[in-house]
C-alpha cells in the first residue's frame, strides 16, 4: 500500500495518540496504526478509532490534569 501524501510504504506499526480536552489531557500510547515510512502519516482503522473514542470517553469523567493509559491494557 502507498501514502496517498508522497506514495512512500505503509507498515503497521504503533504510535502514541493526544487528546486534548477541556479539563485533562488523555494520551494513549501503543496505539496501533498504518504509519508511512517515509514521511510518517498515520492512519487508524475503523475499530481503533472506537477503541480510541471510548478510552476517551471514559477518562473523560476522571477528574486529573493528565490521563496517561496503554491502548494495550485497555483492549478486551
Amino acid at each position: 500500500m502507498d501514502c496517498i501524501y508522497c506514495k512512500g510504504n505503509i507498515v503497521d506499526a504503533t504510535t502514541t495518540y493526544m487528546a486534548d480536552l477541556e479539563k485533562c489531557i488523555v494520551i494513549i500510547k501503543n496505539v496501533p496504526c498504518k504509519k508511512c515510512s517515509q514521511c510518517g502519516e498515520i492512519s487508524y482503522n475503523g475499530t481503533v478509532v472506537t477503541k480510541l473514542e471510548e478510552i476517551i470517553n471514559q477518562l473523560e469523567n476522571v477528574m486529573t490534569e493528565i490521563a496517561v493509559v496503554n491502548y494495550k491494557d485497555k483492549v478486551a
